[in-house]
């Protein structure tokens, strides 16, 4: 039996409301900075929290050129790349453009223009992706809530081990700040009014952030033939479905922990031997409750664990992929990143107050989506 290639990464992108690249999100991240601020990007809806990049919702196409570009240029990759795979999902894609496309029929009685409906397709950032790669090579753009991030570096990571490709671009982008995300949110009550305080015993709720995360994955043997910086390797992937309620986890935590298990058992790792866990950490009630109480079920009392999504705001699809390029630059740095907005922990676990040094070889990434969406990627040190 053939045995799958290993899979490192080679160029990370990665762009948010905290810095339009890698080195500036990772260094506002140990400084303990917040890109939350109160907006109200919309007249028609009150002021709330948002993680805005610019003064007006972004467009979802320059996040991901941008993520892309920086990627490339990391791993020292030129134009064109025929045979490399891409892997772009989003949760939400173009929802902006979807609706002001509704308003602008309802209002006008004029439907969209073919090509202005079809550019705005849920898998358009992968397919222009592919097309500024000039490659023939398998495109996909996976949907998973906000699992969608893991969900692509997982794709990414099979055609690799299953030999479709040597080289892929892998990620996710949101765009999700738009009137019908912010009112059902509000509805749900999951919407914070003042902040994101994830695992804190006054937080209110989540806090939506733009954002764009790519990695360039390849086998270790082509990223070794050139020479290639590895930030990390790919050690395993959990991924279960609760099939229990439309948004709320399963309260038994039975598939959550399945794919955490799950990942463990495929990278032949003990809970013991993992050194950073990055949590989704939303701020919600829910959410943080029943992903603490996971941790404490699993994992011995002193592993490390911080959310970043105080700093970043909640991503939602992208969450998954900018969460990994934080976990690959706490294995490269040897520092784990502050969970920012804590200030008085709900649950017994061991939160990294501050930017700490630590020798740590294994991170893992954790996501949770709507629909009971769980995904769970260990990482290594190079």
């Amino acid at each position: 039996m053939t045995t799958a290639p290993e899979v490192v990464v080679t160029g990370v992108g990665l762009m948010s409301a905290l810095g339009p690249d890698a080195a500036s999100n990772w260094s506002r991240l140990l400084l303990g900075e917040t890109a939350i601020a109160l907006r109200q990007p919309f007249a028609e809806l009150p002021v709330v929290p948002l993680a805005l990049i610019g003064k007006h919702p972004a467009r979802l196409q320059d996040l991901v050129d941008q993520a892309v570009d920086e990627a490339l240029q990391d791993a020292q990759i030129s134009l064109p790349q025929l045979d490399c795979g891409v892997v772009i999902g989003s949760s939400r894609s173009h929802q902006v453009v979807w609706e002001k496309m509704a308003a602008e029929t309802f209002e006008h009685g004029q439907p969209p223009a073919g090509d202005e409906w079809l550019a705005s397709l849920p898998h358009m950032a992968a397919i222009n992706t592919a097309r500024r790669l000039g490659t023939l090579g398998p495109v996909q753009a996976p949907m998973a809530a906000c699992a969608t991030g893991l969900w692509a570096i997982f794709q990414g990571w099979e055609l690799i081990r299953r030999g479709q490709c040597d080289r892929v671009l892998a990620g996710a982008v949101e765009a999700p700040i738009t009137p019908l995300a912010l009112a059902g949110f509000e509805r749900m009550g999951a919407l914070a009014q003042q902040g994101c305080y994830p695992f804190d015993l006054g937080r209110e709720g989540l806090v939506l952030g733009e954002g764009a995360a790519v990695l360039v994955l390849e086998s270790a043997a082509l990223a070794q033939a050139r020479g290639a910086h590895s930030y990390g390797k790919i050690l395993g992937v959990g991924l279960t479905a609760d099939g229990h309620h439309l948004s709320a986890p399963d309260p038994q935590r039975q598939s959550s922990e399945a794919a955490l298990r799950a990942c463990l058992r495929q990278a032949h790792l003990l809970p013991s031997e993992v050194g950073y866990l990055h949590a989704h950490g939303t701020s919600t009630r829910l959410n943080d409750a029943h992903e603490a109480a996971l941790i404490q079920q699993v994992f011995p009392a002193d592993v490390a664990v911080s959310s970043t999504k105080g700093s970043t705001g909640h991503t939602l699809g992208a969450s998954g992929a900018i969460g990994t390029v934080f976990c690959l630059l706490a294995l490269q740095n040897q520092v784990l990143p502050p969970c920012v907005g804590l200030a008085q922990p709900a649950f017994p676990l061991n939160f990294v107050r501050q930017a700490t040094p630590q020798a740590t070889q294994v991170a893992l990434c954790l996501s949770f989506g709507f629909g009971g969406q769980n995904a769970v990627l260990a990482l290594g040190s190079s």
